[in-house]
């Protein structure tokens, strides 16, 4: 079931399209990847859900109904840029920023206690933001997001500045905020990322949607039919099924790295492959979104 909906949005700034009759579907419960290059319009997206800006056509609809400026409250966004007021106290702002979300203030502390004991940080509260460092910070920022248990998450570069220890806490925090129920939009550069956490995912580039669907699947569609072999004692018999792309060869063991021609399929391979030395193993290669987001875009 969806909880988001864009149907048919689009935005102008100017001479500027932004948006282009952008459509999208996200399942209540996942965890989606909006991505794209710098400037295809994502920030422009999500400031529109987040009703921050007004689309010039279509709608945005949150379970089913259509996005009003109320909803807000159901939703925490972690910009990219970050924003704390460097003179208040940490417990202060996640305080204040919990109030503004709707929270009572009996609710908000025990919320945000809760989380400063999760992350450890229970000797941040009466620091200064001024005196965090900009991981410290981002820490605090992301609490203040979640803290109001709202339906809908929006992450944007949520593990930028963020040293590899810290960005695998984070990344364990979304994942168990998933399976607590919550659905997150996922913005970033990091295709890492995307494979590791992302059910689905959207690729936006120069304003339109020009990929969308499963993870798994994308990756799928989008093999080439090449595989990496690895044979003992390779008789170098000539292979009918194949191009061979790369050959390797150590003591005993050679490595090949194969293209499948037309008209042939897996079986046709391994029959050759088995009468060509000892099959150690075989695999087919599956492009990384890396891959797929360069090729798409460009």
């Amino acid at each position: 079931m969806a909880l988001l909906e864009v149907k048919n949005v689009s935005k102008r700034y100017t001479n500027h399209l932004a948006l282009d009759n952008v459509s999208l579907s996200i399942d209540e419960g996942t965890i989606f990847g909006l991505l794209g290059p710098n400037g295809a319009g994502k920030t422009t997206l999500i400031r529109i859900i987040n009703n921050i800006t007004l689309p010039d056509s279509g709608e945005v609809l949150l379970n089913g109904k259509r996005l009003t400026f109320d909803d807000t409250a159901h939703i925490g966004y972690l910009p990219e840029e970050r924003g704390l007021y460097k003179k208040m106290k940490v417990g202060e702002e996640a305080l204040y920023l919990a109030q503004l979300k709707g929270m009572s203030r009996h609710d908000a502390i025990s919320e945000l206690k809760s989380w400063f004991e999760r992350f450890e940080i229970e000797s941040w509260w009466n620091k200064k933001v001024s005196d965090l460092s900009k991981g410290m910070a981002q820490k605090v920022q992301f609490i203040t997001t979640v803290a109001h248990r709202p339906k809908l998450l929006i992450f944007d570069e949520p593990f930028s500045g963020f040293d590899p220890l810290n960005a695998f806490q984070m990344k364990q925090e979304i994942l168990r905020l998933k399976n607590e129920g919550a659905t997150i939009i996922f913005s970033t550069h990091n295709m890492s990322s995307v494979e590791e956490l992302c059910n689905k995912i959207a690729l936006i580039n120069h304003s339109k949607v020009v990929l969308e669907g499963e993870v798994n699947a994308i990756r799928k569609a989008h093999r080439d039919n090449i595989y990496n072999i690895e044979l003992e004692n390779y008789n170098q018999q000539p292979f009918s099924s194949v191009d061979i792309l790369n050959k390797t060869e150590y003591n005993d063991v050679t490595q090949l790295r194969v293209k499948l021609r037309d008209g042939f399929n897996t079986n046709n391979l391994i029959s050759e492959i088995i009468t060509s030395g000892t099959l150690i193993h075989y695999t087919l290669e599956t492009p990384s979104m890396d891959e797929i987001f360069i090729k798409t875009v460009e």
